[in-house]
């Protein structure tokens, strides 16, 4: 009867072991659903290979799912949100005052050639 038990045990333990190596390799692949990630299927098809490459890749795999949010995107920027708008405006100014700059330049210049 305790041999039948043991039995029990032992498969249990392997069917526990085995789902749970699998549900910790999805862990970055839920990251990057959590977070909207770009390459949502790339990171499960590298989580897939990262268990028959003894598990290798599995760290990269969670650094790439961590390093995207949907509300910053990569966080390369140094910039505030919003920024490029601001950027645009500050193009905008420059060019009216080039402009501006410009037209003075050919008044000037038309006033010393007349004179």
């Amino acid at each position: 009867m305790l041999d039948y038990v043991a039995l029990g045990v032992l498969i249990f333990a392997a069917v526990v072991l085995f789902y749970g190596i699998i549900v910790l390799h999805d862990i970055p692949y839920e990251i990057a659903v959590h977070r909207n990630h770009p390459h949502q299927d790339a990171i499960h098809a590298a989580g897939w290979v990262s268990l028959f490459t003894l598990h290798a890749l599995w760290p990269f795999l969670w650094i790439w799912a961590m390093l995207y949010r949907e509300d910053r995107g990569w966080g390369f920027t140094t910039g505030k949100p919003g920024a490029e708008t601001d950027l645009a405006q500050q193009v905008a100014e420059l060019r009216k005052r080039i402009e501006l700059l410009e037209g003075r330049m050919s008044a000037s210049g038309s006033e010393h050639k007349e004179g």
